[in-house]
């Protein structure tokens, strides 16, 4: 009797330890028959991070990861099967997308030509060039902001208003005694950096200070601004090339990537087809 006794209570304890999962070595965490390891944390919390910090970071990052796996296998228990069916294909499709995208990315990286000369730029332009028009107002200027009572302000102004290049040294004299300044005409801004750059221009005197040619002096409380506008192109008017180059190199460099996938792509069909890896039967 004592010995039936001992058997039953040796069968209970094994069908318990049985049906409750055996926590694996290193394992830290457990959701269903998915476990989480230590090595699964090994980066998670940065150097220098205190204790207590730590110890946050970690259970946040195993709540988060059992919610996920408890959540997933909600969800593979409830869905239909055909709500199922349609998330695989996805997944699947998914995986094709990204590999493929990803090859081909490598691909077009160590064989397209990334460098585009001058000629081929300008070329570009003239034969695509009413393609591209201006979104803002685009201008060409030069400015100086400086004290009013400045001991040189005449020199100054005198100077600024008959620029000459050959006056780079002087220029970098007063430079620093400037509060702000732009002396490059050459380059096309928009608009909208005109108002940021100078306060005392808006859109209601846009009009009348910001026209080409104009040459503007305006005092502000103790400062004065000197200005004068080089050009200026409307909006939706031809962008210049200069302003625009940036964005022709840009579409030039995708048109022969594209090129070259199209390429590749029949490339590998057509030696798919020589080698036999690829047949369609009738």
């Amino acid at each position: 009797m004592i010995r039936n006794s001992f058997f039953l209570l040796f069968l209970m304890i094994c069908s318990c330890n049985y049906f409750k999962p055996e926590q694996k070595p290193e394992s830290i965490a457990r959701v269903g028959k998915n476990y989480l390891y230590k090595s699964d944390l090994a980066t998670l919390v940065p150097v220098g991070t205190s204790k207590e910090d730590s110890l946050l970071i970690v259970r946040d990052f195993i709540d988060r990861w059992a919610s996920q796996k408890l959540l997933i296998d909600a969800a593979e228990r409830n869905l239909s099967e055909n709500k199922k069916k349609e998330f695989n294909a996805l997944i699947r499709q998914y995986k094709i997308d990204l590999y493929t995208k990803a090859y081909i990315d490598e691909v077009v990286k160590s064989t397209v030509d990334t460098l585009v000369s001058e000629e081929e730029l300008k070329k570009y332009y003239k034969e695509n060039k009413d393609n591209f028009k201006t979104n803002g107002t685009l201008v060409r200027m030069r400015f100086v902001n400086l004290a009013k009572d400045n001991p040189k302000f005449a020199t100054i102004r005198s100077k600024f208003f008959d620029y000459n290049k050959k006056d780079k040294k002087f220029w970098d004299t007063y430079a620093l005694q400037f509060k702000s300044f732009a002396l490059n005409d050459s380059v096309w801004i928009d608009m909208s950096q005109v108002y940021v750059k100078l306060p005392v221009i808006n859109p209601d005197n846009r009009d009348e200070l910001i026209r080409s040619g104009k040459k503007v002096e305006i005092q502000d409380k103790d400062d004065v601004y000197l200005i004068k506008v080089t050009n200026v192109i409307d909006k939706n008017q031809r962008a210049p090339f200069e302003y625009i180059k940036p964005t022709l190199k840009e579409v030039i460099l995708n048109k022969r990537k594209l090129e070259l996938i199209k390429k590749f792509e029949k490339e590998i069909t057509n030696d798919a087809i020589k080698n036999k890896d690829y047949e369609v039967y009738k």
